[in-house]
């Protein structure tokens, strides 16, 4: 038995799952939440998540305008754009570095010979929509002309170039966010965003509907601020990117490993789930999935974790070079069904050790996704139980499902279990019988502050019941219920504050066992109304604490099962 806050516990993993209301999201956030109400009289757009095809990871950019073109008729010829690939993107590089003497956006000859108008309507005469790229600085980030306030003070062209767009039939817009300017704005967070807000006002002005997709929380990554950002980016658009971008591919190197840059982008989306909602969507950037620097394993583990996070599937690569096994692994119907599922949840982290990380997510009908990625270099076997992902612990309970990737089916099953290839991912459907009871809300509480960026090992650590924040080993004192009366319940006991001190003792009603979860990350007790702290946020199994609760102070910030 391990000394737990200076209690001995008796370990028993207890793994409920479902958000329940005496468990709250302070501003109204959490599982399940409706999509906030647009304008009066307009549609809500993208309600599941973007899925399409952008050049950028591919091409960067050495594009032109009959590449878009036949990759565009490659979506359709390929079956893509029916299984639901039907937005066609251009990022940088498509405009001339200056405007013209009226102040408009110049399309390169080169690349556009017959303008962009012409190559909109062959798109949409596809079937498909047409997107574009622009920036919310004065110059984009390849130093093309940007749509923002120089950083000298002056004049910006939302307006303008958001009319241009839709005189062009643009149904998508990213706006990136390199070189904004702060001229007359007291921080970066506020310029960035009055510029967001600005190109949001002017594509609501222009009577045609477009997707809006925000980089701004990209250039706030890991710093106090990115929660800010990422609180008011839901106002303006339908997704945003929150990271750094994926690995590109590149002509001189072909063959360079990009799985590392998957797996970073999915580490830091996985832990920002509260800020998604149908209509609202994090980005952890484009499906790289089948190009080069990837293999099918890996090719496979970034489309079932793309899915099981509801996350755009926006392919960037050459699709005329994708192998038949490619296209097929990408236009994977029930995998798809996933990620398009209509609750639009984001995957809870149930387990991860050294080597595997076990995700599941709830599907609209009673239905919930698994999924057991293997991070090793070496084959996995995996087992997953019923209990585990928050179950009920009755004999009777038994899954009946299918393994997406190659459809077979079974009937009953009392373990889920598969042998993982190296970076590969299994996943599965799966609807539990009625022994199973109702799903509870379970996994583990995570905390990033401090840890090493850029790479999966070592960004994320768990809270224990030990009272220490560790590396994740998949242990059951790192397994966390959240029960129905907001205590955070492990190992038969409920975490408390007692006389300052957190605590684990025996469940009661007591506010000292009871807290409250903020869209800013916090963990904040219903007694002293402080933050459950990680002391020294730069070293591992340092002893927590309560402390008054600091703005987005990085060592207060936890991601909780969703």
């Amino acid at each position: 038995m391990p000394f737990l806050f200076g209690f001995l516990l008796r370990v028993r993993s207890m793994r409920p799952r479902a958000l329940l209301a005496g468990f709250c999201w302070v501003m109204g956030v959490g599982a399940g939440a409706s999509f906030v109400a647009p304008a009066s009289g307009a549609q809500p757009l993208a309600l599941t998540p973007p899925m399409g095809w952008n050049d950028w990871a591919h091409f960067q950019c050495g594009f032109t305008a009959q590449a878009i073109l036949d990759n565009a008729k490659l979506l359709v010829s390929t079956g893509l754009a029916a299984r639901g690939y039907n937005t066609v993107t251009i990022d940088d590089c498509w405009m001339q570095k200056a405007r013209d003497a009226q102040g408009n956006l110049q399309v390169d000859p080169d690349r556009f010979q017959h303008g962009m108008k012409p190559l909109a309507s062959a798109i949409h005469a596809l079937g498909l929509k047409f997107g574009i790229y622009e920036d919310a600085g004065s110059e984009t980030c390849g130093r093309f002309a940007g749509s923002g306030q120089p950083d000298v003070g002056g004049k910006d062209h939302f307006l303008e170039d958001a009319r241009i767009f839709a005189s062009w039939d643009v149904d998508y817009l990213k706006l990136d966010g390199c070189n904004v300017g702060v001229a007359g704005q007291s921080d970066r967070v506020s310029a960035y965003r009055k510029a967001y807000a600005a190109e949001s006002a002017a594509l609501k002005s222009v009577g045609r509907p477009i997707v809006f997709s925000e980089s701004a929380p990209a250039y706030f990554e890991n710093t106090p601020e990115w929660y800010d950002v990422l609180t008011w980016v839901r106002q303006y658009g339908q997704l945003w990117r929150e990271g750094s971008d994926i690995a590109n591919y590149h002509a001189n190197n072909p063959d360079a490993p990009r799985f590392k840059s998957v797996l970073w982008n999915y580490a830091y989306n996985l832990a920002l789930g509260r800020f998604q909602r149908p209509g609202n969507w994090d980005d952890p950037d484009f499906i790289i999935g089948g190009d080069s620097g990837m293999s099918l394993a890996e090719s496979r583990s970034q489309m079932a974790l793309w899915s099981m996070m509801s996350a755009p599937l926006i392919l960037s690569s050459d699709l005329g070079k994708l192998s038949p096994e490619a296209l097929k692994m990408l236009g994977n119907p029930a995998v798809i069904a996933v990620d398009q599922d209509s609750l639009g949840r984001m995957a809870t982290l149930v387990r991860r050790t050294s080597s595997i990380d076990i995700l599941l997510k709830p599907l609209k009908g009673g239905d919930y996704a698994v999924a057991a990625l293997n991070r090793g270099d070496a084959p996995a076997q995996v087992q997953i139980h019923p209990a585990e992902l928050g179950f009920s612990t009755d004999a009777n309970c038994s899954l009946n499902g299918q393994n997406l990737w190659n459809g077979e089916r079974w009937p009953s099953l009392s373990v889920l279990q598969a042998d993982v290839a190296s970076h590969d991912t299994a996943i599965w459907r799966i609807h539990p019988s009625a022994s199973c009871g109702a799903v509870t809300r379970t996994g583990a509480i995570i905390i990033t502050a401090g840890r090493t960026l850029g790479s999966i090992d070592g960004y994320t650590h768990c809270l224990a019941t030990t009272g220490k924040v560790e590396e994740c080993s998949g242990a059951p004192e790192e397994s966390w219920t959240v029960t129905s009366g907001g205590t955070l319940k492990s190992s038969g006991a409920c975490l408390a504050v007692a006389g300052g001190k957190l605590v684990m003792e025996k469940c009661n009603d007591g506010s000292m066992q009871h807290w409250s979860y903020t869209l800013a990350g916090n963990l904040v007790n219903a007694a002293d109304h402080e933050c459950l702290t990680n002391v020294s946020a730069s070293e591992t199994q340092q002893p927590l604490t309560m402390q008054p609760c600091g703005h987005n102070q990085l060592n207060q910030v936890w991601s909780l099962p969703d």
